[in-house]
């Protein structure tokens, strides 16, 4: 490929026209569908690992990364959360995971608070001439909601087939029982770890703000 095209930026653009055909396959009632939504979520996932590595590395950091980015990244988790709750509550058949049974509205309510006071914050220090940097456990929350989704893009392809396919037996019982709990632990971990960093920029927020009006 030509130094000339931005990589991390193709990179970026590519996961915010891949985040609406992932929930565009997520609401197609086929299994298969669900399946090449969970391919299309897994290239998605990586290229958000790896872009910004890429930008640095090639010395390609721009405006247009650093605004675009973000908004990809929040895009995909939309297009993912969002349909799992719609599904899980408009389709019973699709939840069974132990503890929640499906996705409930109150989840979404919580990484998408936290993702929307952050930015707020972001935003407000930004007109001050600050730029607040990433911090670890922002990406350990984001590591932990990409294992959720896509454990849960999994959940509903495999329960999708096992209505299609009638699969009631030891096998697939025990299975489900192992994928359904996974699930469920992914999820804790990403709702816990998006508490936890949304209480870490917070206080990063208030140290900025009283060193800079000391």
């Amino acid at each position: 490929m030509s130094r000339s095209v931005n990589l991390p930026n193709a990179l970026t653009t590519m996961r915010v026209l891949l985040a609406p055909l992932v929930a565009a396959l997520l609401f197609q009632p086929r299994a298969s569908a669900r399946l090449v939504a969970g391919i299309v979520y897994v290239v998605a996932a990586v290229s958000d690992l790896i872009d910004g590595e890429i930008a640095r590395r090639r010395g390609e950091i721009t405006d247009f990364g650093k605004l675009v980015d973000p908004i990809a990244d929040k895009l995909l988790l939309a297009a993912t959360l969002v349909p799992f709750w719609i599904l899980t509550s408009r389709h019973p058949e699709l939840g069974g995971l132990p503890l929640f049974g499906g996705v409930p509205l109150w989840t979404l309510l919580v990484f998408f608070g936290r993702e929307l006071l952050v930015t707020v914050l972001r935003t407000r220090a930004a007109r001050n001439g600050i730029v607040v940097p990433s911090m670890p456990i922002g990406k350990y929350k984001a590591a932990a909601q990409s294992v959720f989704s896509g454990s849960m893009i999994a959940w509903l392809a495999l329960q999708t087939a096992a209505i299609e396919s009638g699969w009631n037996g030891a096998t697939f019982r025990a299975w489900e029982s192992f994928h359904g709990w996974f699930t469920t632990l992914t999820l804790i971990l990403a709702l816990i770890l998006t508490v936890l960093s949304l209480f870490v920029y917070l206080e990063a927020f208030r140290r900025i703000e009283k060193e800079t009006t000391a």
